[in-house]
């Protein structure tokens, strides 16, 4: 137990939100010091041989403009790691980026993953984190991190629905009594919602357009519900027709045609998991409402959207995108909660 403490003080223990977007790393009584891009830019010489040019943000600005030598890499994918050899120097470049060698002892980390990760699928996680320098590696799940964030009394005894919305998986989960009663997990998120965007830029214009483009049109006039005062924006990119540089003008209305069908997949996951609520649990839920959590939080007018599809307020927790780290930071400092999830 003296040992425990003492390592307490000489380990920076970190919390990890390891997205398919973006990635946070909190550091125990410090708060969130990096939120970055999940992107890894690698450059390979003429035998084969690959090293790190960039990592989060810096490599973000390199996707679609690399020459044939560099490789912008997103490792992982739909909440998973598609590319485990990247994301453990991902992993283990913001390990290193965080604790800046300040401490004696390697940091014991805690880890979100979405509900439903396969055995396998979790033991590539925890691997990829000891490689990169941890000490111990938890595993929390993304709802109850989210929850815990948000600052709902996960520990009571009353049903509280969280909706996590990131960009690659939307995480749904009823919690009570510090557990997870019904949890969904869906790959279908804020990457599905631009790629989507995408699709539908290029059927009814014939212009081609990036991820980042349609990531920018979901920002700046994204909506679940059509706006009483459209919103317009102009975007370039390459007609797939004459193949040629070509700039459109983008409204609002044809954004919402395009988010329609991931947004209505996100609302059929929620009204599964209420279907699959308690009885017991469902009055509070009523009674609390449903909480958002994560970037697809964001999109206009989706509480609204939700709150009439399944007949229940809809809230948005304060700093949605920052609401799983939190949770993680939450987790670190109440040992009992991290001793809880070893036994799992």
């Amino acid at each position: 137990m003296i040992f425990d403490k003492l390592i307490g003080v000489f380990s920076n223990d970190m919390g990890i939100d390891l997205g398919t977007a973006n990635t946070l790393v909190l550091v125990r009584n410090e708060g969130i010091i990096i939120n970055e891009p999940s992107v890894v830019a690698i450059k390979s010489d003429k035998h084969g041989r690959q090293r790190i040019l960039a990592v989060g943000r810096e490599a973000k600005e390199m996707v679609g403009k690399t020459p044939g030598d560099i490789q912008a890499i997103k490792p992982m994918k739909d909440g998973v790691i598609a590319d485990f050899d990247v994301t453990e120097k991902m992993i283990r470049y913001f390990i290193e980026k965080a604790h800046k060698r300040k401490a004696f002892i390697r940091p014991r980390i805690i880890i979100c993953v979405p509900y439903g990760l396969t055995q396998v699928e979790r033991k590539a996680v925890k691997e990829s984190a000891l490689s990169a320098g941890a000490r111990e590696v938890y595993l929390i799940e993304e709802p109850m991190a989210a929850a815990i964030g948000a600052g709902l009394p996960v520990k009571e005894p009353q049903g509280n629905l969280v909706v996590d919305i990131g960009g690659g998986t939307t995480e749904i989960g009823v919690i009570s009594l510090g557990g997870l009663v019904v949890s969904k997990s869906i790959r279908v998120a804020g990457n599905k919602i631009d790629q989507a965007i995408a699709d539908y830029v290029k059927k009814k214009y014939n212009l081609i357009i990036g991820d980042r483009v349609a990531e920018e049109i979901k920002i700046e006039i994204g909506t679940a519900l059509p706006l009483k005062e459209p919103k317009e924006m102009v975007v370039t990119g390459r007609d797939q027709v004459g193949g040629l540089l070509n700039t459109i003008t983008i409204t609002s209305e044809d954004a919402y045609e395009a988010m329609k069908e991931p947004i209505k997949m996100i609302t059929e996951a929620l009204k599964d998991v209420l279907e699959q609520t308690p009885p017991e649990l469902a009055g509070d839920i009523i009674e609390n409402g449903i909480t958002l959590t994560g970037g697809g939080a964001l999109i206009r007018n989706l509480d609204r959207y939700l709150s009439e599809a399944v007949k229940i307020p809809v809230f948005i927790a304060e700093e949605p995108l920052l609401a799983v780290a939190k949770g993680t930071g939450k987790v670190l400092d109440e040992i009992e909660i991290l001793q809880q999830l070893a036994d799992e």
